[in-house]
């Protein structure tokens, strides 16, 4: 009978693409990792993964293997949610994930009011972005996932999985606090065609749909600086370097060097929401903590937007 254990070791050594990776991932040694393929290939009779100058990839019975692994895994999981169930809220673990501004605002208030109610429950955060959190939620290593998407169809995490809208997320305009524009109190796309712009990787879905909302103004950005790290970018236009766009989860805390101003006549803006697996059953907690979630979103968009003269 094969191994679950191997399987999840298979599962995330091609998800991490080495085997250092998984080690790391699953707090195993390097060796413990090697042996666990190996008795798993041993025991199916088949190469199951290959190295290449790329990393590892699983060989075509590996990747039957993977698939067939995930619908067990998805299966363990229903029957342990639907245990949950039975037993209600009195104990066991609530596995979450989070993106990493909605992890800082959202999520510390909705664990305190949990902890609170159900003291016995014992809980997990992870932080990630959206396009590494949602396969792992599909894999069901996580109960429910905070996840963003933007209107472009190719921006969406929805396949195989559920969501419930917790708050539309404007993206707000930070400039140098001596910004000639900086005493406008909501600004347009078009304003800032001539300046140079500060932004997220490329690659990242928040610098696609900035792009994009700008193209649509009848500009192309001139990207001048990148970073995945709010902070960074905030210090960055403090600096004078450029204009940003930043959702307004991101601007907890604004950098006194910079302004931030609306977007007329309506900012682009992203969807939080909060994303489980289609096909299992939601547990009682994890609804019970989607439900304080939406309250502290809700509380969340009353309040006054952050702003630094």
């Amino acid at each position: 009978m094969l191994s679950v254990g191997r399987l999840k070791v298979l599962c995330e050594v091609v998800r991490r693409g080495s085997f250092s990776g998984a080690a790391e991932a699953l707090s195993y040694t390097q060796s413990a990792v090697s042996q666990s393929i190996a008795r798993l290939e041993a025991e199916t009779g088949a190469t199951l993964i290959v190295r290449d100058r790329g990393g590892v990839r699983p060989t075509a019975a590996g990747a039957s293997l993977i698939e067939h692994a995930e619908a067990i895994f998805a299966r363990i999981e229903a029957a342990e949610t639907h245990l949950a169930a039975v037993l209600g809220i009195r104990a066991g673990r609530l596995r979450m994930a989070s993106f990493p501004s909605a992890g800082a605002t959202l999520m510390p208030q909705a664990i305190a009011r949990f902890r609170e109610r159900h003291p016995d429950v014992a809980l997990a955060l992870a932080e990630g972005e959206p396009e590494e959190i949602a396969p792992r939620l599909r894999a069901g290593e996580f109960d429910f996932a905070l996840l963003f998407e933007f209107p472009a169809a190719s921006e969406r995490h929805g396949a195989r999985l559920r969501t419930q809208l917790l708050l539309e997320d404007p993206m707000l305009v930070a400039l140098p606090a001596e910004h000639a524009l900086a005493g406008k109190r909501a600004l347009t796309l078009a304003d800032l065609r001539e300046d140079d712009w500060v932004q997220t990787s490329a690659s990242s879905p928040c610098a696609r749909h900035v792009v994009r909302s700008c193209l649509a103004a009848g500009f192309e950005p001139s990207v001048t600086f990148e970073s995945d790290d709010y902070e960074t970018v905030q210090g960055l236009v403090a600096a004078g370097v450029g204009v940003a766009l930043i959702p307004r989860l991101a601007l907890t805390h604004v950098h006194p060097g910079i302004v931030v101003r609306s977007l007329a006549p309506k900012p682009p803006s992203r969807r939080v929401v909060a994303a489980t697996v289609t096909a299992a059953a939601v547990a009682p907690a994890a609804a019970t903590m989607i439900e304080i979630l939406a309250d502290v979103a809700r509380r969340y968009t009353e309040q006054p937007t952050k702003s630094a003269a």
